[in-house]
């Protein structure tokens, strides 16, 4: 497995610290966030998941603790929009240049407003998506912000 990505080609180019972690990706977990967490040995609030969804027909992209769900009321609402609805997988795939699986919130195709669970924020460090399956950046939770330019918001039920 290759440890050069986009996302972390973009995180090295900015002088950010991250840490690399490697584990065995299971594509037939139910959940491909609380399986990465156990595989590395963390806590699934730590491990951060990146989703794509939609504020008002618009992409977006949302970053929350695996073991949650996106309240799409809450969503809406951080982004000063009226209605949000998660995207389709295929379409994106085809906005962030990454597979499902493998979607990392850095160096996506398309630049998209983010936002960042909130409660993330108070984590030593975080975890999220290295741009391939089995990849995963530990990484401070308010440099990854900084580096998305993510609004920090309470995203989930």
């Amino acid at each position: 497995m290759s440890k050069i990505t986009r996302a972390t080609q973009a995180l090295g180019k900015a002088g950010i610290a991250f840490t690399l972690h490697s584990y065995d990706y299971d594509a037939d977990a139910a959940s491909i966030g609380l399986q990465a967490a156990e595989a590395l040995g963390i806590a699934p609030r730590r491990m951060l998941k990146t989703l794509m969804a939609e504020v008002d027909g618009q992409p977006v992209c949302v970053v929350v603790p695996s073991d949650k769900e996106v309240s799409m009321k809450k969503l809406a609402v951080a982004f000063a929009g009226k209605t949000a609805r998660m995207m389709r997988p295929a379409d994106a795939e085809r906005l962030t240049g990454y597979h499902v699986g493998g979607n990392s919130p850095f160096a996506q195709k398309k630049k998209v407003r983010t936002a960042i669970e909130a409660a993330a924020l108070g984590e030593a460090t975080v975890y999220l998506n290295g741009g391939q399956r089995g990849l995963q950046i530990e990484i401070a939770p308010e440099a990854a912000r900084e580096a998305l330019a993510a609004i920090a918001a309470t995203l989930t039920e």
